[in-house]
């Protein structure tokens, strides 16, 4: 049963959707990742599910509890939710000791000193910051004070927690850090998270469960690596991955039991698999190819298109190589490079068992190669 239902919920700005009929179920349990880009709906809808902002239509539901119906006029208070927030920024209070900071939202509702001292202890040893209690926050680096940020919402025992971009603001090494330590307390303490981010890293690597918005609408929800091999559109195949996703625009032909795409200045045949998707219907399509899918050789090999290296960018482990395709850049990942240079010539062939065919006018995924093969 959901832990938390969003149904058909509309949030207006003048004659711009924040929201547009926004549906979910986030199941208990859950770390469900709200990604999209800026201005996408994501922190909207989250601020709804916190009781922050009313929607102008829709209903929002903790189980069986109603907490937000447009309709029927009705918004329970934030207070009254039993969520606990986690912001971008922090929001701890400077003027407080860390063990002040934590203990805030239980003086709220008059727990006995005792049990205060025992929560705020238990919590903050789950975090490794038990040694900084009666530090302020001015005496701390940025991952301790979204430590303490964290651990003042987890020791309220919320029902569900809401996270606002939480990491955003820690360096690149602490980010992963963090990453991993927020995965094994949602592991530990088995609670619902609502998670808003941007960042596809944290979305693929976090989530049990990704629903990616854009302009106020959901494009996909799906588990990470469903909607990393299976994405539903063209915005959903350009916005996940890193890099992203090579996008081909061509024509698919058929001719003498063979399917070929035809991009114009070169044809790329096709597996007999292909033969399935009708010609007639989805004549222009775009196809799309992941980096770590586009294979490079120096010599000619069977259905192999030429093209000439543009930029190769070391990454450290791999290599991101630009490559020049009819005047169509394309982006190539190895671990090696051998003996490439800038201005070579090269073959590339794809990997045909993971190739996704979208329909260029509608933008939706009409084929993709069989993963399991």
């Amino acid at each position: 049963m959901p832990n938390v239902k969003i149904r058909n919920l509309v949030k207006k700005y003048g004659d711009i959707y924040a929201l547009d009929k926004i549906n979910l179920d986030i199941n208990d349990g859950e770390l469900f990742i709200l990604l999209g880009p800026s201005g996408c709906g994501k922190t909207t809808t989250l601020f709804s599910v916190a009781g922050l902002i009313k929607p102008d239509e829709g209903e929002i539901w903790f189980g069986d509890h109603l907490i937000t119906s447009a309709e029927r006029n009705y918004i329970e208070r934030p207070q009254d939710r039993n969520i606990a927030m986690v912001f971008q920024d922090y929001a701890i209070y400077p003027h407080l000791t860390v063990f002040k900071n934590i203990a805030f939202p239980l003086q709220i509702i008059n727990l006995s000193r005792d049990e205060i001292k025992k929560r705020v202890f238990d919590t903050a040893k789950s975090l490794g910051i038990e040694d900084l209690l009666e530090r302020k926050p001015k005496q701390l680096s940025g991952g301790q004070r979204q430590r303490v940020a964290l651990a003042r919402a987890i020791v309220r025992e919320p029902n569900v927690f809401l996270m606002d971009e939480p990491l955003s603001n820690l360096d690149a090494k602490l980010r992963v850090f963090a990453r991993a330590e927020l995965k094994r307390l949602h592991k530990k303490l088995g609670i619902t998270i609502i998670y808003v981010t941007h960042d596809q890293i944290e979305a693929l690597s976090m989530g049990t469960t990704i629903a990616i918005l854009n302009k106020g609408k959901i494009e996909q929800v799906g588990k990470p690596d469903s909607i990393y091999n299976f994405p539903k559109n063209l915005f959903v195949a350009g916005f996940i991955g890193s890099p992203p996703m090579n996008m081909l625009d061509g024509s698919l032909k058929k001719d003498n039991g063979n399917a070929y795409l035809d991009f114009g200045f070169t044809e790329y045949k096709l597996l007999n698999e292909l033969h399935q998707i009708n010609t007639v219907k989805h004549k222009e399509i775009v196809l799309g190819i992941r980096p770590e899918d586009v294979l490079m050789s120096k010599e000619i090999v069977n259905n192999s298109v030429r093209a000439i290296i543009d930029i190769i960018e070391p990454m450290g482990r791999e290599f991101e190589i630009h490559l020049d395709l009819g005047k169509k850049i394309i982006i190539s990942v190895m671990r090696k490079i051998e003996n490439f240079r800038i201005g070579d010539e090269v073959y590339l062939t794809f990997n045909d068992k993971k190739l996704h065919f979208f329909d260029k006018k509608t933008g939706e995924n009409i084929f993709t190669s069989n993963y399991n093969d």
